[in-house]
C-alpha cells in the first residue's frame, strides 16, 4: 500500500490540493519513517496546480446594484412577478456563497408564489435544499407541531372551480328535439336530459339543439366515441348534478377523453381533480403525466409534477421521468408548469449538475432553461450555466458561443470562460487582452486578478495573485498556489505559514489536504494525521492526491508512523486542544476517539459544537444526528433532539425536549440546553434568575471539565448582564482553573466595567497568548486600549480573519470623524466587495447620505434590505433616504 501510494503520488500531473467612542458606531520530527526518501518527488508532484473552476453561478460584477434593483422591483411589481425576483435573488446569494441568505430567498419565492405551479416547484426545491432534515419534521410532530415543509401540497382543493355552463346567446330557451335524448353505446341505451347535456359545452349544444341532424333525433349512436356505458351514465349524472360519482381511474380517463373531444371544460376539470387523487407513486405520476400533456390537463399535470419533484434527486435516475422533462414542447411545458417553466428547469438543472455536471441530462435541462429564459438576467444565468457544462464536456466551440452570448447579455464573469478557451488554443495574449478590457471598464475585482494570473509567469503571476488576495481574501487558489510554489523551493515552513493564513478563517478541505502534504514533507506525521482526520470529519468519502487515494487509506498509512494514544491520552489531548482553542486539532482527536468503545453520543455532540464554531453548519447537523442515533439513554437522546430543534430555529420545541429529559433524569446537558435556549429566546429581564438557577443545577450534575467550563462561562455572562460583577468574576476564575481559556474574555469585561481598562487589556493579552485561533481575541482587546493600539489590534484582526467586519467599520468611522469621507467609503467598499454584510452596507449608506450622495445611499439601503428585510434601523434609514430622492 505504501509503495502504491507513492507511485500514485509522484505520477500525479494535476494534483487537486484542492467599543470605540465614535459617533458612527452604535509525531515528532525526525522519527524514523517508512515514508523517508520520497519527500522531494512528493513535493514536485504538487507543483502543477489545477486552475480554479469556472463557476456555474450568476456572478454579477456589481452584486450590490443587482440586489438593490431586485429590492426596488419587489416594492412595485405585480404579485405574480415576485417569486421570479426572489429566484434571481437566490442566484445572486448563491454566487456569493451565502447559503443561509440564498435559502431564505427560496423560502420567500415559495411564500410569494402566485400560482399553484410555482408553489409546487419552490416547495420541491426547498425540500431538496433541506434534504437530510426530514427527521426534524418527525421531531416537531413529537412536540405537537406539524411541519409543512416536507408534505405534498393538497393543491387540488385550493384551485377554485369555475362555472363552465353554456349561456345561450340568442336569448331563446327553445329546444327543438324531445327533452330526453337516448344515447346508444352498442347494446346499451342511456337516457339523458337534452338541455342539461347540451349545457356542458358549445359543441354539444350545437349538436343537440343546432342545425345538425342529431338535434331532432331521440336516439343518438355514440358507440364510436370511445366511451363506455358506465362512462356515459356518469356524464349524464354529471350534467344533472355537476358532480362525478366514484369511478375507477380507467373510466375517468374515458370521460376525460370525451370531455376533451367535446370541449366540456367543467367535466374535464372534474375528471382532472378525480384523477389527481389516484396518484400515489412515481409510476402513477409518469402514466398520468403523459395523458395530461396529451390532453392539455394542467391540474392533472401539476399533481403529477409535484409527485415527481418530491422524489428529487432520485427520480432523475428514471429514464421515463427524464424523458418527460427533456422532451416537453413549449405548449406541454405550459400545461405542466404554467408560467413557471424557467423556475422548473432552474431546479432540475441545479439537481442534475450536483449529480453529474457533464451528463446529457444536465445539458438537456440547461438547454430547456435557455429556451425558458424571458429577460436579460435569466438569459445571462442560463447561457453561462450551459456554457460551463459545454466547457466541461470539451465542446469548446459551442462553449465559446454560449460564454460570448452570456457576456454580451451583461454577465461579466463569463469572460473567464472566454479567457480559458483562448488559452487552451495557445492564445494567452488574447486571454490577457480580454481581461484587461474588462478591468479597464470598471473597478477590478479579486477574481479578475486571479484569472489574469493564470496567463502570466514568474513575478507577474505572483503579483496578480497577491492583488487578488488583497481585493478578495476569500479566494482559495492564490494561497494554495503560493504555498505550492514555496514547497517547490523547499521552503516548507513558509508554505505552512501561507496555507495557515486561509485556514485561520476559512476551513477548506483542499487546503487541509495541501497542509497534510506539507507535514508529510516535514515528516511531522502527528500533524499530518491531525489534518487527514479533520478532512474525514468534514468529508468521510473524500479522495486525495487528485482523487487517486481515499483519505481513509492515507490515514491508515500515516497512523503506522505515529505512536498510538490510549483513551486517557485522547482525553488529555482533547483538553489541551480545547483549552488552546485549537478547533481543528480537537476535531482530529474526537475522530480518533470515535474509533474506540467510548460513548459515541457524547463525542458526536462535541464534534457538532466544534463544527459550528468552524462555520460548518451542515457537517455540524450531521454530527448532531449521529449523536442522537448513538445516545446511550432516552434522556440523552432527548437532549440531542432538543439541540437539533434549537439549531434549526425551533427554540420552544427544543425547550420541550430539555424539560422531557429532565423529567426522566436530571443531567448537566439537559439543564444546560434549557438555560441556553431560554436565555436566547426571552427578552424578559426576569428570565435571568431562571437561567442562573438552571446553570447552577447543571453544575451540580456530573460532567467533564470541558462542559463545566462552558457552563461557568455562560453563568458569568448572565451575572455581568445583571450587574453582579463579583459573582461573574468568581465564575470566570473558576472556569479558567479548569482550562476554559475563553473565560479570559469574560473576566476582561468585568475589569472594564470596574473601570480597570489596563486589567481588561492584560486579560485579553493572556487569551491571545493561549489561543490558537485568536482573531476574535485581538478584536475584543482593541476595545480596551488607546486609539493607536486599537488600530494595530484591528489590523491584526483583518490579517488573521478578513471576514470579520468590525475592523472595517471602525477604521471607516475614524476616517469619517477625521472628515476623510472618500477614504471612509473606500474602506467599507473594500470589504463589501467580497462580503455581503448588513452592517457594512448600513454604515456605507449612512456615509453616502452624509455626503449628499442620495442615489448611492438608496442603493446601499435596498441592498442591505435584501440581506435582512426586517432590520428596523435599516428600514428607518431607507425611509429617510427615499424621501430625499428627487
Amino acid at each position: 500500500m505504501r509503495k502504491l501510494f507513492f507511485s500514485e503520488f509522484t505520477s500525479c500531473k494535476e494534483t487537486k490540493l484542492h467599543s470605540a467612542p465614535l459617533s458612527w458606531l452604535p509525531l515528532e520530527k525526525g522519527k524514523p519513517s517508512k515514508f523517508a526518501g520520497h519527500s522531494s518527488s512528493s513535493i514536485e508532484s504538487l507543483m502543477k496546480m489545477p486552475e480554479p473552476a469556472v463557476l456555474p453561478h450568476f456572478k454579477p460584477a456589481d452584486y450590490v446594484g443587482i440586489l438593490a434593483q431586485i429590492h426596488e422591483e419587489l416594492e412595485s411589481c405585480p404579485p405574480d412577478e415576485k417569486s421570479c425576483l426572489y429566484l434571481l435573488q437566490f442566484h445572486v446569494f448563491r454566487g456569493l456563497g451565502e447559503a443561509k441568505l440564498s435559502r431564505r430567498s427560496l423560502q420567500s419565492a415559495w411564500e410569494k408564489a402566485s400560482t399553484i405551479h410555482e408553489k409546487v416547484v419552490f416547495g420541491a426545491w426547498l425540500k431538496y435544499e433541506k434534504k437530510g432534515e426530514e427527521p426534524i419534521s418527525d421531531l416537531l410532530r413529537s412536540c405537537g407541531k406539524c411541519s409543512q415543509e416536507f408534505k405534498l401540497l393538497d393543491f387540488v382543493s385550493q384551485i377554485s372551480t369555475e362555472s363552465y355552463e353554456i349561456s345561450y346567446d340568442d336569448g331563446s330557451d327553445v329546444f327543438w328535439g324531445s327533452p330526453v335524448v337516448h344515447l346508444r353505446i352498442r347494446d346499451d341505451m342511456i337516457a339523458c336530459d337534452r338541455r342539461k347535456l347540451a349545457a356542458l359545452s358549445t359543441p354539444l349544444y350545437a349538436m343537440l339543439n343546432g342545425g345538425f341532424r342529431e338535434s331532432h333525433l331521440e336516439v343518438i349512436d355514440m358507440s364510436r366515441n370511445g366511451i363506455s356505458p358506465i362512462g356515459m351514465r356518469a356524464i349524464s349524472k354529471f350534467s344533472l348534478s355537476g358532480r362525478l360519482p366514484y369511478l375507477t381511474a380507467d373510466v375517468i380517463l374515458e370521460i376525460l377523453d370525451f370531455a376533451n373531444k367535446f370541449c366540456c371544460n367543467g367535466l374535464k376539470d372534474s375528471c382532472e381533480r378525480k384523477l389527481a387523487s389516484f396518484i400515489c407513486s412515481r409510476q402513477d405520476a409518469i402514466d398520468f403525466m403523459e395523458c395530461a400533456l396529451e390532453l392539455d390537463c394542467s391540474i392533472l399535470a401539476a399533481a403529477c409534477l409535484q409527485v415527481l419533484l418530491n422524489e428529487l434527486p432520485e427520480c432523475l435516475n428514471d429514464e421515463q421521468v427524464v424523458r418527460i422533462f427533456s422532451c416537453a414542447s413549449k405548449q406541454q411545458r405550459s400545461t405542466m408548469v404554467g408560467n413557471a417553466s424557467f423556475s422548473l428547469y432552474c431546479l432540475l438543472s441545479e439537481v442534475s449538475m450536483s449529480t453529474n455536471a457533464t451528463s446529457d441530462v444536465t445539458m438537456t435541462f440547461l438547454e430547456k432553461l435557455v429556451e425558458s429564459a424571458s429577460d436579460s438576467r435569466q438569459k445571462q444565468l442560463a447561457l453561462h450555466q450551459l456554457a460551463c457544462t459545454r466547457l466541461l464536456r470539451k465542446d469548446y466551440t459551442e462553449a465559446e458561443r454560449l460564454f460570448n452570448a452570456a457576456f454580451t447579455a451583461g454577465h461579466l464573469y463569463s469572460v473567464v470562460g472566454l479567457a480559458r478557451l483562448a488559452s487552451m488554443r495557445g492564445n494567452k495574449h488574447f486571454s490577457l487582452k480580454l481581461l484587461d478590457s474588462v478591468m479597464s471598464s470598471r473597478w477590478p475585482l479579486g477574481w479578475m486578478y486571479q484569472e489574469r494570473a493564470l496567463y502570466l509567469e514568474g513575478d507577474n503571476k505572483l503579483e496578480n495573485l497577491n492583488k487578488a488576495t488583497e481585493l478578495d481574501p476569500t479566494l482559495t487558489y492564490p494561497y494554495m498556489f503560493r504555498a505550492a510554489s514555496l514547497m517547490k523551493r523547499q521552503s516548507i515552513e513558509a508554505a505552512l505559514m501561507e496555507i495557515n493564513r486561509i485556514l485561520g478563517f476559512k476551513l477548506v478541505v483542499e487546503c487541509l489536504e495541501l497542509r497534510f502534504c506539507c507535514y508529510l514533507a516535514l515528516e511531522d506525521y502527528r500533524a499530518a494525521l491531525c489534518d487527514v482526520q479533520a478532512i474525514l470529519t468534514l468529508a468521510p468519502d473524500y479522495r486525495m492526491i487528485g482523487g487517486r487515494v481515499t483519505a481513509k487509506q492515507l490515514r491508515m498509512l500515516v497512523t503506522e508512523n505515529v505512536e498510538q494514544w490510549t483513551t486517557a491520552d485522547c482525553w488529555m489531548q482533547l483538553y489541551d486542544r480545547w483549552s488552546s482553542v485549537d478547533d481543528i486539532g480537537s476535531l482530529s482527536v474526537i475522530y480518533q476517539m470515535l474509533e474506540s468503545d467510548a460513548a459515541k453520543g457524547v463525542l458526536y455532540f462535541r464534534q457538532s459544537l466544534l463544527l459550528l464554531r468552524l462555520n460548518c453548519p451542515e457537517a455540524a447537523m450531521r454530527s448532531l444526528q449521529l449523536a442522537r442515533e448513538h445516545a446511550a439513554s432516552q434522556h440523552e437522546q432527548l437532549v440531542y433532539e432538543g439541540w437539533i430543534l434549537y439549531d434549526t430555529g425551533h427554540c420552544e420545541e427544543g425547550l420541550q425536549k430539555a424539560e422531557a429529559s429532565i423529567a426522566i433524569q436530571r443531567s448537566f446537558e439537559a439543564f444546560f440546553l434549557k438555560a441556553y435556549a431560554l436565555a436566547d429566546s426571552s427578552l424578559d429581564p426576569s428570565t435571568s434568575a431562571t437561567v442562573v438557577s438552571l446553570l447552577e443545577d447543571a453544575l451540580h450534575c456530573p460532567s467533564d471539565r470541558l462542559r463545566k467550563g462552558q457552563a461557568l462561562n455562560n453563568l458569568g455572562s448572565v451575572y455581568v448582564d445583571c450587574g453582579k460583577l463579583d459573582l461573574a468574576a468568581e465564575c470566570y476564575i473558576n472556569a479558567l482553573k479548569i482550562g476554559h481559556t475563553r473565560a479570559h474574555q469574560g473576566l476582561a469585561r468585568v475589569h472594564y466595567l470596574r473601570n480597570n481598562r489596563t486589567g481588561a487589556y492584560e486579560e485579553m493579552s493572556k487569551l491571545i497568548e493561549k489561543a490558537r485561533s485568536n482573531a476574535s481575541a485581538y478584536e475584543k482587546r482593541s476595545e480596551y486600549c488607546d486609539r493607536e493600539l486599537t488600530k494595530a489590534d484591528l489590523q491584526m484582526v483583518t490579517r488573521l480573519d478578513p471576514l470579520r467586519v468590525y475592523p472595517y467599520r471602525y477604521r471607516a468611522a475614524v476616517l469619517m470623524d477625521n472628515h476623510k469621507e472618500k477614504e471612509a467609503i473606500a474602506e467599507l467598499t473594500k470589504a463589501i466587495a467580497f462580503k455581503a454584510d448588513l452592517n457594512l452596507l448600513h454604515l456605507r449608506a449612512a456615509f453616502h447620505e452624509h455626503v449628499g450622495d442620495i442615489s448611492s445611499a438608496l442603493r446601499d439601503c435596498r441592498a442591505a434590505l435584501s440581506v435582512d428585510p426586517n432590520h428596523q434601523e435599516m428600514l428607518e434609514l431607507h425611509h429617510r433616504v427615499n424621501s430625499q430622492e428627487p
